[in-house]
């Protein structure tokens, strides 16, 4: 390859810099003759300078800075709600909760099922292992040598309302489970995490290190952002950014710019529903169901605040009751009940508080993201469609019901003063349902916005490997073409997505 960065030309440009694009632009760089180019809305941070905001795993959500301030309508009777996504260099792996759990076997049995080729669960497993660098667990499902550090919290680095969760859910016939990223996950367990030295691991350190960023034939520019690509015909040639920069590629232009981002590129670019483009004023490129498949999990906080002696709210992120609900699928594992201080404490009467939070896991309802215009700079229009089904209804109510028992076991209570939020005064099953409906909020793993799929699925916008369908010298390898939103938090399933894409089909 001939391409420099001194000529402007690249043999591959990553728009985003996150889950995907980090971990892309390292393993595409290690070919000294191809020329990446990396390109990133946010601050590309120095290894060595990312303010506390993107370090501390007790700080979720980033800040006015490194957060893109989108919001999405939850559902027909929820307001307007905060949905964070990184813009920096990590992306998402920058601000989020550093969790650190695959998806499940059952979520990757659905893909196969679906006739999407090269992801059994026995190769996505190898991929699980080779990203990740841990202690923990059983050679025959854990990684030794990755670049991803992960650990697994222990029960005794816990705040004290964490291990009362965590007992008061033994307490009532649930498992305790040794490692949530081996064999078993249905039971309760302290979260594995991706921190080291109580740092977050995000891909911008742990892919993205000193020593990457000093190769000759990578390139790196943060505070880009990307209006669109550039189409020959149907061959895409590069980007625009939203000041009127031309990036050109010669080989490939690779989205990377999440389960927002790389949805509305498409769409400006003139990839999604023909008539939705028509209506803008874009020229259509390939007509793609863009935007249509959009998931995430439906989200509902149940809060309590503390007696006093057990105020302590640090660690923030502790324990999960990953379970079935009672209309789950067979080996389908639903609903999560997730422990964690993530609330203001200024919320509680005593000064502590805690939030047993709800996320339906496996959702059948589907939303939208949209344009609101060609302009780059309005955010797109995101409907998450929050249980839009009966049967997601129907679960969130029991999931809701489920994380109540739990708090009011002889266990938890002692340390409980009350409870904040639905409240005590709200009891039968209408009220509780009312409540919900008005608090919604998402559980900050939005995808399938662009879905892969087979030849024959009509909602698939790209190949198995994340290639645009109708079109050439363009992919998309990010959360958005997950088929169906995995039953977890979706940092490492993107992180393997990026791993098994490079790995299957772009690797010399």
């Amino acid at each position: 390859m001939k391409n420099s960065a001194k000529s402007g030309l690249f043999d591959t440009v990553i728009v985003g810099g996150g889950s995907a694009g980090a971990v892309l632009a390292n393993r595409l760089s290690l070919d000294p003759s191809r020329e990446v180019l990396l390109l990133e809305a946010g601050t590309a941070y120095a290894p060595d300078d990312n303010p506390a905001v993107l370090l501390d795993p007790d700080l979720v959500g980033g800040d006015q800075t490194n957060d893109w301030g989108y919001t999405a309508k939850g559902g027909p009777l929820a307001p307007e709600i905060p949905v964070p996504r990184g813009k920096a260099l990590g992306g998402s792996s920058a601000i989020n909760a550093t969790v650190a759990l695959r998806a499940r076997r059952n979520d990757i049995a659905k893909w196969a099922a679906a006739g999407i080729e090269g992801w059994s669960y026995p190769e996505v497993l190898e991929t699980f292992k080779m990203l990740e660098n841990t202690s923990d667990g059983d050679d025959r499902y854990r990684g030794r040598t990755g670049l991803l550090p992960v650990r697994q919290r222990s029960y005794g680095e816990l705040t004290p309302a964490l291990r009362a969760f965590i007992d008061a859910s033994v307490h009532q016939g649930f498992a305790k489970i040794g490692d949530p990223n081996g064999v078993d996950q249905d039971g309760v367990f302290p979260y594995p995490l991706t921190t080291l030295d109580n740092v977050r691991q995000s891909t911008a350190l742990t892919y993205l290190s000193a020593e990457v960023r000093r190769r000759p034939n990578l390139t790196i520019r943060g505070n880009t952002e990307i209006d669109r690509v550039i189409f020959n015909g149907t061959t895409a040639r590069g980007v625009v950014t939203t000041d009127g920069t031309t990036y050109n590629a010669t080989d490939e232009v690779i989205l990377s710019a999440g389960a927002f981002g790389s949805p509305a590129i498409l769409l400006r670019s003139g990839i999604g529903p023909a008539a939705n483009l028509t209506a803008l004023g874009i020229d259509v490129v390939a007509d793609l169901p863009v935007g249509q498949r959009l998931q995430d999990h439906p989200f509902y906080y149940n809060a309590y605040a503390l007696k006093a002696g057990a105020l302590d709210m640090s660690p923030a992120v502790g324990a999960l009751l990953w379970t079935a609900s009672q209309e789950a699928e067979d080996d389908e594992l639903d609903l999560h009940v997730t422990a964690t201080h993530l609330i203001d404490p200024a919320y509680s009467p005593t000064g502590g508080a805690i939030v047993l939070a709800i996320a339906v896991v496996q959702p059948e309802s589907r939303g939208t993201l949209s344009l609101r215009s060609k302009n780059p700079q309005d955010p797109p229009v995101i409907d998450f469609n929050f249980l839009g089904t009966a049967r997601d209804r129907r679960r969130m109510l029991e999931g809701v019901k489920l994380s109540r028992r739990i708090a009011r076991d002889s266990i938890f209570a002692e340390l409980s003063a009350a409870e904040m939020m639905p409240g005590e005064d709200v009891q039968d099953d209408e009220e509780l349902q009312t409540v919900i409906d008005q608090q919604l909020a998402s559980y900050a793993h939005p995808t399938s916005t662009a879905p892969m799929g087979n030849i024959d699925d009509e909602w698939a916008v790209v190949d198995e490997w994340g290639v645009v369908r109708g079109v050439t010298n363009l992919r998309v390898v990010d959360a958005s073409i997950f088929p169906q939103v995995p039953s977890t938090a979706t940092n490492l399933s993107t992180i393997m997505l990026a791993e098994h894409i490079y790995k299957k089909a772009l690797a010399d």
